[in-house]
């Protein structure tokens, strides 16, 4: 029984999620990498030529994908990922708090939506319109 098992898995197709997580992702994948915001990030990270552009129009169809991209992948469109991490309060507070270049007021708008974070960007973002925040 265990010698089929290992021979099907040779000859299976590997999923997309297993040829990026494996390293046998090609230029010729992209497409299907933007299908999934995470895995339009790791393209964008780890592999060499990666249309970026492309890749951040996929990533940031979701905030936390959107602040990772801004944060770790050189090259990437500050104003485009910021819009897709305000989406969400809490990624428009940590967006504004660690990514470099910031508009801090967009980021604010986003926060604001939650008391919760809110508070923390008054608390804990220089710059942050502390009445805004109140409001």
């Amino acid at each position: 029984m265990l010698e089929f098992l290992i021979r099907d898995a040779k000859t299976a197709p590997k999923s997309f999620g297993y040829r990026l997580n494996n390293s046998l992702v090609t230029l010729e994948d992209q497409e299907e990498a933007l299908t999934n915001p995470k895995w339009a990030y790791y393209f964008a990270k780890d592999v060499p030529g990666a249309d970026i552009e492309a890749c951040q129009g996929g990533a940031v169809k979701e905030s936390y994908w959107a602040y990772c991209f801004a944060r770790y992948i050189p090259g990437a469109n500050i104003e485009a990922c910021q819009e897709g991490a305000i989406k969400d309060p809490y990624w428009a507070y940590i967006f504004a708090r660690y990514v470099k270049r910031a508009d801090i007021k967009v980021c604010q708008g986003g926060a604001i939506k939650n008391s919760y974070w809110a508070y923390h960007f008054a608390k804990n973002v220089t710059g942050a319109g502390i009445e805004v925040c109140k409001g």
